[in-house]
Parts: structure tokens; C-alpha cells; sequence
């Protein structure tokens, strides 16, 4: 079952740090690639991040889970430390408790 974009928060797929459209190969634009590892992806492996536009035009990123579950990682440990609401209580936090979420789901 794939993840799709409705249920990760925008402000939470900003933080996932996605590569420029033009240094991708056209299979990870059009999302048959990880837009990070050279994974080929299927419906039911894929992780949709939406529609995005770039200098290049439109292009449709998607992700492996273990790709997004490293880089949810990583950005839940940029985030917290300098997110007033999760210093005090993450739960206070919609994308302190959506990366955490991420990470889970994918962490394999």
C-alpha cells in the first residue's frame, strides 16, 4: 500500500529536502525512480510526493519507503531542537508528530 501526499502535511514534505528537478534522470521525474536511490518503484512501493514545478516545469517525485524513512529522520532531528512547540511537548506540533510518524512507517 503506497502513502500518498494527502497524508504527509506540506510543510513536512518541504523538510524532506527533495533534489532539483534537473539533477534527476527523467525516470525519477516522472516517479518510476526514487527521487533519491536508484530504486525502481511500483504502486504499491512507492511513496507519492506530489506534483511539484521547478525551473523545468512540472514533475511528479516519488520516493522508496526506506529513502523517506531516512530522510524523516533526519529531519525530525533538524526540526525538534529549534521548534519552540516540540521543546515543550512535540504533541503540540503537527510536523513533530507527522515526522516521527514517517519514520516509523518506513523505517525499514
Amino acid at each position: 500500500m503506497s502513502i500518498t501526499t494527502q497524508e504527509i502535511p506540506p510543510e513536512v514534505l518541504a523538510l524532506l529536502a527533495l533534489p532539483e528537478s534537473d539533477t534527476l534522470t527523467p525516470d525519477q521525474v516522472r516517479g518510476a525512480v526514487c527521487a533519491w536511490c536508484p530504486r525502481r518503484l511500483t504502486g504499491a512501493t512507492a511513496v507519492d510526493l506530489g506534483e511539484l514545478t521547478g525551473d523545468d516545469g512540472r514533475w511528479w517525485p516519488r520516493a522508496c519507503g526506506p529513502c523517506v524513512g531516512r530522510r524523516a529522520h533526519q529531519a525530525l532531528y533538524a526540526h525538534a531542537p529549534l521548534c519552540e512547540p516540540c521543546v515543550d511537548d512535540v504533541g503540540r506540533c503537527a510536523t513533530g508528530r507527522a515526522l516521527p510518524r514517517l519514520v516509523r512507517r518506513y523505517r525499514r
